[in-house]
Formats: C-alpha cells, sequence, structure tokens
C-alpha cells in the first residue's frame, strides 16, 4: 500500500470489503449504556438493536473525538506512512472537524507526512463507497495526494438514496419539525432523503406509502447510475431490520441493471439511531447527487 485508510464503523461495510482498510470504533447509548461498536457489522444485532428502539428505547451517538483520531494516526506516521480517512458527512457530525484538528497537528508534529480528511458528504455506505476507493487507489500505488484529489472529486459521484417508515426518529434529530412528523405519519408520507453538496440530508421528495417510496428510490438508480465508475459495478443496500423491503428494491434495481452486483446488508446503528427502524437505503456511484 501507497497510504493507509482509515474510516469508521458507520461506513457499514461487511469483511471481505475491509481489505486495506483500518475501521476506528464509534460508541453510542442505548437506554444511557455505552455499547462500544468496532464496526463488525456480521455480529451487530440488527433485530434487537430496531426491535428496542420500536419499543421506545433512546440511542444516542457521539462523534469521534480528536483523541481517538490522534491515538490511531500517530503510530501510522511513526511508520513514515500517509493517511486517508473516510469520515461521515460534515453536515450531520462533527466527527469530521475533529479529524481535521488531529491532521492539522500531526502534520506539524510530522511535517514529512500527510494526512488527509475526506467529507463523504454522506454516511453508511455512503461513506463506505469512498473507503472501498480509496484502498482500491492505495493498493494500485496511488500517492496519498493523488488519491486525494481523485476521492474529492469522487464524492458527489457517491450516491445514497434512503427513506424511513418512522419519521419520529427524524423528528428527534431535527431532521424534520415535529409538526411535519405528525401529519406525515398520519398520511402515511414517506419522505425520501439524500446527502447534498453540503453534506446535510434533505429530503428530494415525499410519496405516499411504502411501496411507492421504494419505486422513487429504484428510479433515481435509474436516472443517475453510473457503472464505469466502479469496475465491480458494486450497489449497497442496507436496511434497519427490513429485509423483505431490501429485496424488494434489489429485485427492482436488477430489472434496470441486470449486471449490477447488488450487496445487501442490515444498516449499522451509529446513523441507524438516527433514521430509525424501516430505515431503506440505496447507495451506488451515479452522474451526480
Amino acid at each position: 500500500m501507497s497510504f493507509v485508510v482509515f474510516t469508521d464503523g458507520s461506513a457499514n461495510l461487511p469483511k471481505d470489503k475491509l481489505e486495506g482498510i483500518r475501521l476506528l470504533p464509534c460508541s453510542y447509548l442505548l437506554d444511557g449504556e455505552q455499547v462500544e461498536y468496532s464496526g463488525d457489522i456480521e455480529t451487530f444485532d440488527s433485530h434487537t438493536f430496531y426491535e428496542g428502539l420500536r419499543n421506545g428505547k433512546s440511542a444516542q451517538t457521539s462523534l469521534l473525538n480528536t483523541d481517538l483520531f490522534m491515538t490511531h494516526f500517530r503510530p501510522v506516521l511513526e511508520e513514515g506512512e500517509d493517511i486517508v480517512y473516510i469520515a461521515m458527512a460534515s453536515g450531520i457530525s462533527g466527527t469530521y472537524n475533529a479529524a481535521h484538528l488531529a491532521a492539522d497537528e500531526l502534520m506539524e508534529e510530522f511535517p514529512d507526512r500527510f494526512v488527509h480528511i475526506v467529507d463523504s458528504k454522506g454516511c453508511g455506505f455512503g461513506s463506505g463507497l469512498l473507503a472501498i476507493k480509496a484502498a482500491a487507489l492505495s493498493a494500485q500505488g496511488a500517492s496519498c495526494r493523488e488519491a486525494a484529489t481523485i476521492l474529492d472529486e469522487a464524492v458527489p459521484h457517491a450516491c445514497q438514496y434512503f427513506t424511513v417508515d418512522d419519521l419520529g426518529f427524524l423528528k428527534k434529530t431535527g431532521r424534520v419539525s415535529g409538526a411535519a412528523a405528525s401529519i406525515g405519519t398520519m398520511l402515511n408520507i414517506k419522505p425520501i432523503l439524500f446527502g447534498d453538496s453540503t453534506g446535510h440530508i434533505i429530503s428530494c421528495g415525499k410519496v405516499r406509502g411504502r411501496k411507492a417510496s421504494i419505486d422513487f428510490i429504484a428510479k433515481k438508480y435509474a436516472e443517475k447510475h453510473i457503472d464505469t465508475l466502479d469496475n465491480s459495478n458494486t450497489v449497497f443496500i442496507s436496511h434497519g431490520d427490513c429485509p423483505d423491503d431490501a429485496k424488494a428494491l434489489a429485485t427492482l434495481v436488477r430489472d434496470i441493471n441486470p449486471s449490477a452486483n447488488i450487496r445487501i446488508c442490515v444498516h449499522e446503528p451509529f446513523s441507524g439511531a438516527h433514521v430509525g427502524p424501516g430505515m431503506l437505503g440505496l447507495f451506488f456511484w451515479g452522474s451526480e447527487r
């Protein structure tokens, strides 16, 4: 490898996609009890987590702090290697800024080394897509500075569209107003959300009913997907304990693009705490967000 790639547990990556990627742990509070999440999505008991949220348990997350980045980054720099870290969107978390503070301090300490923090402008597989690309660039021998430019230019093409089943979770995190959440719930309104160019989660449509929301997401894929940006033609689907809906979305994607390499995975808990059970998301390389 020409540089070391870091991301964290919020990137949602399964083990077979972690080659060349180092994961930083995340933690969250579940009914006041701290839970350390290593990032191993295959051992995450998603049903218990999301069922707990359905039954009124409270989950709270906190940003990855600067000390964590210093602890993990410094040994790599001491070994004479550069670093790329793929961060979740700056618009929804202070983690990006914390990583930047650590990078700035460490580059003063190690003036011959380079640390680049990528604002993925997303979360979940929205970060994971970029982490996989970063690892591929490192394996191909790209320099850290070359990779930094390529990855920053790729961010607008890392598309992510998702819907939620319960607007109450978005209300808790301030994504929608209380009035909008109440009206939406009564009318069975399902918002279609995406990470915009500033890293904020905003609505790009509203439909009535779950099936219509799944159809809407598939239509976005049909409009925007570009296979040439990823040789593996990988499309990720993540879900908050709604596997049947994920399979339905996968069927629609496959109808649109029979060559798509579709991976279905449960949605990690770090951002899952904010979108709640029933979250369904599609992540792919596209022409634009």
